[in-house]
């Protein structure tokens, strides 16, 4: 996705999203872990990101869509590692 910022994971989501922070705790735990580099984009700052909102927090791998609602700390490993 052209929209997103050229980074290893990025998160789509929201202030006030209480899956986002718990996806957030996972994302940075992870690439702490790997040294991958993390963004998150807020989707109320940017009308082209509405496509997404219902399914916050979006998780995007190497500009794919990898995850969404929850992150799966072993399914992003793996990712980042395969």
């Amino acid at each position: 996705m052209s929209d997103l910022p050229d980074t290893r994971v990025v998160m789509i989501g929201r202030d006030g999203c209480h899956l986002c922070d718990v996806a957030r705790e996972v994302i940075e735990r992870v690439v702490g872990e790997t040294g991958d580099s993390f963004a998150e984009v807020d989707i109320d700052a940017d009308p082209a990101l509405a496509r997404w909102t219902d399914e916050v927090p979006v998780t995007f791998v190497d500009g794919r869509q990898h995850d969404y609602w929850r992150v799966d700390e072993g399914r992003l490993r793996a990712a980042l590692e395969g």
